[in-house]
């Protein structure tokens, strides 16, 4: 793709377009929010809208107006994360890079010449139906997991500066999520669209919560299983933290043979997450049975061979000791289960993000030597994708790789970051977590005994 020929078509339009506004939308409907692309912050779908166009959990009012300020060559300001970029640096932004993908680029002329009134249904789909989980990671919440729903209902936020995920303040910015056994009117609606909407996507993806324990998840798969003629080109994805029980893995792994094996999709991605190995690992993502979690991704890439396993990782500062070991496990699957299959030819992924929030677990806090890690973790999976030609067969894409030097790049960029202010308040944190949960950081994380020691004075 020439990126350089998409943005010029798109500044033709105005300064502000991105065919991502119309074409790509993220819904919450556990809570009852939106946005397009996933940078904006996500806004409450009224109601009433969708009184009688349930086309509103993508299409509300204050996305229509966005839409107009970009056909007029403005740019809105819920998408500074792009023009942050465009001003300060040679990088394309996600306005230029998301445009320019399959379920976007083919609607240029369409969307273009669209009325900012109209309805208009995305491509690009992802969803939440709830916030039903059996875990309750570091880093997560209670917008995103009934068990920190239970944890803080009884206990409270925790004691740091801002009361870390204190559901009174969910509640006041009108966050807090449905529960699963309520009447729920956002599923209502989107079951109410479905059938308009499926036939034309380009991909669709289901998240949460953990999926698994959802109704509706299911109720999705059985309708794509038992109408496999509407939309055989689908990319369909599901996320899952793999730790249901086995009863729900299996469940899923037969539909998705269905799916798979008779060409019912174009392609089927599972989405999972881990930052870290061992005991590390079940520290930050409380609920995980590391040693389940490889089992299970060695049971979908035996029975699966079209399907890819992607494991996203939130890179943060309890990951910062063990990722490299990480890489070494990712490798050693990528090589075992490699075949030429799959659609995206890897059989599993690394994909690596920075953690931003909650800020106390930031890779910011780290002291300078242990920030090296990051970079050692990158070089080693430099290392592997150089020693198979190409790199897409089972070594690391320089995608993967790039984004675990960004990572470090993140560590040690300058910033206003307050590393005394947060550094007090992980140590308040992982204090209370252990105190809640039975758990004990300095067993767990002897390398960041030294800082542990300091702060908590």
């Amino acid at each position: 793709m020439d990126y350089n020929n998409v943005k010029s078509k798109l500044d033709g339009v105005g300064c502000g377009f991105c065919l991502a506004k119309w074409s790509q939308v993220t819904i919450h409907l556990d809570k009852g929010l939106t946005h397009s692309c996933h940078h904006p912050s996500p806004h409450k779908i009224p109601l009433r809208e969708l009184k009688n166009n349930p086309s509103a959990l993508h299409n509300t009012r204050f996305k229509k107006k966005k839409r107009r300020e970009m056909l007029n060559g403005k740019r809105p300001k819920e998408c500074d994360f792009c023009w942050n970029v465009e001003d300060n640096s040679n990088s394309f932004s996600d306005r230029t890079l998301k445009s320019a993908e399959p379920w976007a680029w083919d609607q240029f002329e369409k969307i273009k010449s669209s009325n900012w009134n109209e309805n208009y249904n995305p491509r690009y789909v992802e969803v939440s139906f709830s916030n039903a989980c059996n875990f309750a990671c570091a880093y997560c919440g209670p917008q995103y997991s009934s068990k920190w729903v239970e944890e803080i209902e009884k206990h409270g936020g925790y004691p740091t500066e801002h009361s870390f995920n204190s559901i009174d303040e969910i509640k006041a910015r009108d966050q807090m999520p449905y529960k699963q056994s309520e009447d729920n009117p956002y599923v209502e609606a989107f079951w109410k669209w479905w059938p308009d909407l499926y036939p034309d996507l380009h991909t669709f993806r289901m998240t949460g919560g953990e999926p698994l324990m959802s109704k509706d998840v299911w109720k999705v798969l059985e309708y794509i299983r038992d109408n496999p003629d509407i939309n055989p080109n689908l990319s369909l994805s599901i996320n899952t933290n793999l730790g249901v029980p086995d009863k729900l893995i299996d469940k899923l792994l037969d539909i998705v043979e269905d799916l798979t094996q008779n060409n019912k999709v174009r392609e089927f991605i599972i989405f999972t997450s881990c930052e870290a190995t061992g005991r590390q690992a079940e520290y930050s993502r409380f609920g995980l049975d590391y040693d389940k979690f490889w089992f299970n991704i060695e049971k979908i890439l035996k029975r699966l061979p079209k399907v890819t396993v992607n494991i996203m990782a939130a890179f943060n500062a309890l990951s910062v000791f063990t990722y490299s070991d990480l890489i070494d496990k990712v490798y050693e699957f990528k090589k075992k289960y490699h075949n030429d299959q799959r659609y995206w030819v890897e059989s599993l992924q690394l994909d690596t993000s920075y953690l931003r929030w909650p800020t106390h677990l930031s890779v910011k806090i780290l002291e300078p030597e242990h920030k090296e890690l990051i970079l050692e973790a990158a070089k080693k999976a430099l290392y592997y994708g150089m020693k198979d030609t190409p790199m897409t067969t089972h070594g690391f894409s320089d995608i993967q790789i790039q984004k675990i030097k960004r990572t470090y790049d993140y560590a040690v960029g300058e910033s206003d970051f307050d590393v005394e202010k947060y550094r007090k308040d992980f140590v308040k944190f992982v204090t209370e977590y252990d105190r809640r949960r039975n758990t004990n950081f300095l067993e767990v994380f002897p390398e960041l005994k030294d800082m542990y020691v300091k702060y908590k004075k």
